[in-house]
């Protein structure tokens, strides 16, 4: 959905696990960190909050302040004006930063897939990307920069083709030849919940190579607290990883629920599933890297496949919008 689309965020005594950058350390000298989510609690962050609900992040001497998203924030602006030490982002706030001239990065990915879908009714003769062209297409305005030229340079799409998403199911369920934009673990429930049979088309597996739920921060976080950094990092892989394989998220989900109460345990357990038999968070390197795991050929890929579909100039010094320093380090793999 667009709002997640780009914009233009135990006890100290427990044994840890023998992963880089862990450490003990008392309860009084926890180093605190702020994150911010880029929507209201979900299960789509329900990593974050499984290393806080858990106490993963206080394992690794770490005070989370987990800082829920919506409509009138935005996380990257609290980052740059320095209200919060870590943003979720996606990798194309990664590369606006480079393009502004901005200091700061990603260090970390949490979805491996972009979790964003066009979807339509079974049985109405539409059973590919292809089949879409020249068709209405319901997509915010944030799909317009994003995934749009990826559609456009590949299957031919038109701009004329695009019509104004509201967030409302119901046009898509007026209408048996609709198409719309939404997130694998979200939209295709609403839609079953309203009675509809929805196919489902994943855009990441049609070569969109965008990283999703990034960890950015500033370059000077990293350089001046990269221990702290370090930590942050192996708790939210430890979190994510507990939480993918359903172990012990009891505390995590009431604490979901309560930050927002819109969620159910019917929509948790559909966002987990869609997650996992997507691959969304463990796929490609991160099966063997942990979950978070980046890569220069991917982000190469990335940044090649938006410059060749005309959202980034061509000779951009794209490295500089991410750090492979902190993740790839096998935490979480069995």
């Amino acid at each position: 959905m667009e709002r997640r689309a780009l914009l233009a965020g135990g006890t100290a005594s427990l044994a840890l696990a023998a992963v880089p950058g862990a450490r003990v350390k008392a309860q009084s000298s926890l180093d605190r960190v702020s994150f911010q989510t880029n929507w209201r609690a979900q299960a789509e962050h329900g990593g974050y909050y499984q290393a806080v609900a858990n106490g993963i992040y206080r394992r690794h001497g770490i005070e989370c302040d987990l800082r829920t998203g919506g409509p009138q924030q935005n996380p990257a602006q609290l980052l740059l004006a320095g209200r919060v030490d870590m943003i979720m982002s996606n990798g194309f706030q990664a590369l606006n930063y480079v393009r502004e001239g901005l200091p700061f990065l990603t260090i970390g990915a949490m979805f491996q897939k972009d979790p964003q879908i066009l979807m339509t009714h079974e049985g109405n003769g539409i059973n590919s990307f292809e089949d879409m062209r020249g068709k209405p297409v319901l997509i915010g305005a944030a799909g317009r920069v994003t995934y749009w030229p990826f559609l456009r340079r590949k299957f031919g799409f038109e701009d004329s083709q695009i019509r104004p998403y509201t967030f409302n199911i119901q046009p898509f369920m007026a209408d048996r030849m609709a198409i719309q934009q939404g997130f694998v673990s979200s939209e295709p429930f609403a839609a079953m919940e309203a009675g509809a049979r929805p196919k489902v088309f994943l855009i990441a597996d049609a070569g969109y190579d965008a990283y999703n739920t990034t960890v950015d921060i500033s370059a000077r976080m990293v350089a001046e607290k990269k221990d702290v950094v370090q930590r942050f990092i192996n708790a939210t892989i430890e979190g994510w990883t507990e939480y993918m394989a359903g172990r012990n998220v009891e505390a995590a989900n009431t604490q979901i629920k309560r930050d927002n109460p819109e969620m159910t345990d019917a929509k948790i357990a559909f966002a987990v599933q869609a997650m996992n038999a997507q691959g969304i968070v463990r796929s490609g390197e991160a099966v063997n890297l942990g979950i978070g795991a980046m890569t220069d050929t991917k982000w190469q890929s990335f940044y090649e496949g938006m410059r060749d579909a005309g959202v980034y100039p061509a000779g951009m010094d794209y490295k500089k919008a991410y750090s492979l320093e902190f993740v790839n380090k096998r935490v979480g793999v069995a």
